[in-house]
């Protein structure tokens, strides 16, 4: 007897998948975090006591065929609870870019007819094992839609509350260092996700059906499960960031943002990115593949990249990459060593970067 699937069930069947593991895991959140959440799913609207800071708001979405597979060239199956951990992380690491401290998701999924109910049950459990794991013990998951489409989607709201003022993209000036929390406790490494997703023969340019360079292939590990240091960024905030993003497009695109919003050019160090590249480049000569292009323009690690006053102390974990300097009329926003180098990363409206 097949699997139960999402045309077979009711709405109220599915709530009950879902309802079981968010209580459990609101419960335990309100008991770290008390007064937060007032109320949560089962109503209209729900209610969040959000006083004690400037709310920081992000939504993202997570698209079967745009932003993952199902079953990938290289064997992987996205798992529910893959998809609902991806799609909790990636809002979690914006609000923590913003120097904010995750406070509630609200979750949107659209599901086919053929998805099967305990598909939406894991993904439920990926949501509330992302926050805990992460580090966001206190964020609750106040509530959300359920809707039946054509294709399988999540989308999330995360809200954050900051200590003091968000930390912008547009905060960075001429002199400032940038710095990038590489790896520790609960953050990833540059271009190991990119890497991660490249399964063999992806990379050829044969007409093969081979899928793009920069989204290609995932075979379960860190690009399913992204792990971004939530923890870090209001550290970074407190230690004097004057600019920060969440580095989730690739490191060049990233930058640029930072150093447009600003007005500044940002010149990066080659030696600090060397340390970055070195662990990748076996496994980037058996895949054909370069690793700069990983670490510059592979997104998905979810690192934060931060701009500091020169000379101002530094949080455990960040390295020094590079420095802020003027923008000149015709100069690229983003260099390395004072070189220009091709505008990589993810663009989720450019036809060479969908899947």
């Amino acid at each position: 007897m097949s699997a139960p699937t999402v045309g077979e069930a009711s709405e109220d069947e599915l709530l009950t998948e879902i309802r079981a593991v968010i209580d459990e895991h609101n419960a335990a959140a309100a008991a770290r975090a008390p007064g937060r959440t007032l109320l949560g799913p089962g109503d209209d609207c729900a209610v969040l006591d959000l006083t004690g800071g400037r709310t920081v708001l992000t939504t993202d979405t997570q698209t079967s065929g745009q932003d993952y597979l199902l079953e990938w060239p290289c064997g992987y199956r996205t798992r529910g609870f893959d998809l609902g951990w991806k799609s909790a992380a990636q809002n979690l690491a914006d609000v923590a870019a913003m120097g904010a401290e995750p406070v509630s998701l609200v979750i949107s999924l659209t599901l086919p007819p053929e998805t099967p109910v305990a598909f939406v049950g894991e993904m439920a459990r990926g949501y509330a094992a992302a926050v805990l794991a992460l580090g966001a013990p206190g964020c609750s998951i106040a509530g959300g839609d359920l809707g039946s489409g054509g294709e399988l989607s999540a989308t999330v709201a995360a809200l954050g509350l900051t200590r003091g003022e968000p930390v912008r993209r547009s905060g960075a000036r001429e002199g400032a260092s940038s710095r990038r929390r590489d790896r520790g406790p609960s953050g990833g490494r540059a271009g190991s996700a990119a890497g991660a997703r490249t399964p063999p023969g992806s990379v050829r340019g044969d007409g093969d059906g081979a899928l793009p360079r920069r989204r290609a292939g995932r075979p379960g590990g860190l690009p399913a499960r992204p792990c971004p240091p939530l923890a870090l960024g209001p550290a970074m905030a407190a230690a004097g960031a004057r600019a920060m993003i969440d580095v989730s497009d690739g490191l060049l695109r990233d930058g640029g943002r930072v150093a447009r919003a600003s007005g500044v050019a940002i010149d990066l160090r080659e030696e600090p990115l060397n340390a970055l590249v070195d662990p990748l480049r076996e496994a980037a000569r058996r895949l054909g593949a370069d690793p700069w292009e990983w670490v510059l323009g592979g997104g998905e690690d979810h690192g934060i990249l931060a701009c500091f006053p020169q000379g101002a102390p530094l949080p455990e974990g960040v390295v020094a990459i590079g420095s802020c300097r003027t923008l000149k009329q015709g100069a690229p926003p983003v260099s390395i060593e004072g070189r220009a180098r091709e505008d990589l990363g993810w663009d989720h409206f450019a036809a060479e970067d969908r899947l």
